[in-house]
């Protein structure tokens, strides 16, 4: 038996919930994960989890041991990223979750220059909406927009705030008229963005004053670019972040509505696993994302 191994399997059983989760996570097959903790039980003499079909929990024994290991461990965390940090090397392998729209649109141009920055580090970057697990699913960094860390273990750096706009084809404003008020948009098809807090109210500000306006229309799709692709169809009017449409916008392809009312903007952050020293390859990464980033905001971000 390794122990490390063996107690690295066990902490993460016991965080994670469940043999499959900590299989996945570490990368094992769910059959190493048993067997390890099955030694370690064996070298102990003691039972440290009861395990059924359903459900996982700690022993009395195996809630003394495991505060001891977590303990343990994490000082081995801390005394290797310590060292990293004074080496100061950026290399390894950088798992990252990433919003498919904001990735193409804002930096993926931008990634192979990090990457000829950093020789010795490689990269998987993987486009999805969906709002992942990072410890579960074995991610270094994932970028989304949050108002609240879903776990006391993250910690979140602000990379960019996006600016959200009104917008619509021409062809759709001349048939279904332009509305200057939020409450007009009941009169209008509205694409949602299947995915957003927002995709059947949404929120704007003027002067300080707030107003939630509820939208209906026939299309919700969980893309932004496919938003964007449905607005300069004519399909109706949609909320997009400004800087998806800046183009279209520019080049009179869409056009604002609803004047001096704002929507309301979405922050981005980078969110990581909370470590006394941030591992030189997550910090690289987050500090090209500010910098690639900051200068995409508009006036209103």
């Amino acid at each position: 038996m390794d122990r490390f191994t063996a107690l690295t399997v066990f902490r993460h059983a016991v965080e994670l919930g469940s043999f499959a989760a900590t299989a996945r996570h570490l990368r094992l097959s769910p059959a190493a994960v048993s067997k390890n903790v099955g030694e370690l039980e064996a070298a102990l003499g003691v039972r440290l989890l009861h395990r059924t079909t359903r459900r996982m929990s700690l022993t009395e024994a195996g809630e003394l041991y495991y505060e001891s290991v977590a303990r343990v461990l994490d000082e081995l965390d801390d005394a290797e990223g310590m060292l990293d940090a004074m080496q100061g090397e950026t290399k390894g392998s950088l798992r990252v979750s990433a919003p498919m729209s904001l990735t193409l649109t804002c930096f993926a141009s931008a990634i192979p220059a990090f990457l000829q920055r950093h020789p010795e580090l490689s990269l998987d970057l993987r486009l999805d909406d969906r709002r992942v697990n990072l410890v579960e699913e074995g991610f270094d960094v994932a970028i989304r927009g949050t108002e609240q860390l879903e776990d006391s273990s993250l910690v979140a750096r602000k990379v960019m705030t996006l600016a959200h706009v009104v917008c619509g084809a021409p062809d759709y404003l001349e048939r279904r008229g332009t509305p200057t008020h939020p409450k007009q948009l009941r009169e209008h098809e509205c694409v949602g963005f299947s995915l957003a807090a927002h995709a059947r109210e949404w929120s704007f500000s003027k002067r300080g004053r707030e107003l939630r306006q509820p939208v209906r229309g026939r299309y919700q799709v969980s893309s932004s670019l496919a938003v964007r692709e449905a607005l300069r169809a004519g399909l109706g009017l949609g909320m997009i972040p400004e800087v998806y449409v800046r183009e279209d916008l520019a080049a009179g392809r869409l056009r604002a509505v609803l004047g001096e009312w704002t929507p309301r903007s979405a922050t981005v952050y980078a969110v990581y696993p909370s470590k006394r020293y941030l591992v030189p390859k997550v910090r690289a990464f987050v500090d090209f994302l500010v910098a690639e980033l900051a200068g995409l905001e508009t006036a209103e971000g």
